[in-house]
């Protein structure tokens, strides 16, 4: 089950985001989104103008960004829809934070097809570098969460970094990403074994062709 987060005292968070606003680049992006949908429907650009509002705090904060109250209270101000009908979407999908997390939100699937795969081991690194659930590390680096389906179940266990996937872990192998995060480095994402994409171990076993092109069967057919 996802995680609980600890929401900041409010005080504090007004004091430090009460005067958010779109930067120059991302209220110029605003518009793009919003001009998406019909006048009069402007609250169906909701998501992703949160997604923008969460981005733009994290190059505030040099982390992975999360959502203040008087950041989604703007954003329900720009689709001109209550408040509350804003929060409800932050705190239905994981992919927005309620608190502030560290550069790095390591999201470890432990739905039951990554558990049967091992995702106790890809929480064991975790553990054994230093990361706790629930908590950021003492140097601002990682955030732990555990969460429900990431619908990359064919290439189970597999951990969400940030924008990226990594699938197919095994202990060594999430030690080996946490280190390259921690040094500077930045990890190939996707599978972590000999696979492309989510096709079987060692290569794909049918409609080869289409590994390197658009390939038309349609001859192979008649």
């Amino acid at each position: 089950m996802a995680d609980a987060v600890h929401i900041p005292d409010e005080a504090e968070t007004r004091a430090r985001w009460g005067g958010f606003a779109w930067t120059p680049a991302n209220a110029e992006q605003a518009k793009v989104i919003l001009a998406r949908y019909p006048k009069g429907r402007e609250q169906s650009a909701v998501m992703p103008l949160l997604d923008l509002a969460q981005r733009q705090v994290g190059n505030d904060t040099q982390t992975q960004g999360w959502l203040p109250v008087p950041v989604i209270e703007f954003v329900a101000k720009q689709v001109n829809v209550p408040y509350m009908r804003v929060y409800e979407v932050v705190t239905f999908y994981t992919m927005y934070n309620m608190a502030p997390v560290g550069r790095f939100h390591v999201q470890v699937c432990g739905t039951t097809p990554c558990m049967l795969r091992g995702s106790d081991d890809v929480l064991a690194a975790c553990k054994n570098k230093g990361l706790v659930k629930g908590k950021t590390t003492p140097d601002g680096l990682f955030t732990l969460t555990e969460v429900e389906c990431l619908g990359a179940c064919a290439n189970a266990p597999m951990v969400q970094i940030n924008d990226d996937n990594f699938e197919d872990l095994t202990y060594d192998s999430t030690i080996a990403i946490l280190e390259a995060l921690a040094e500077g480095r930045t990890p190939t994402p996707g599978p972590q074994i000999d696979r492309q994409v989510s096709a079987p171990e060692g290569g794909p076993t049918s409609l080869k062709e289409m590994v390197s092109e658009n390939h038309d069967y349609r001859d192979h057919w008649s």
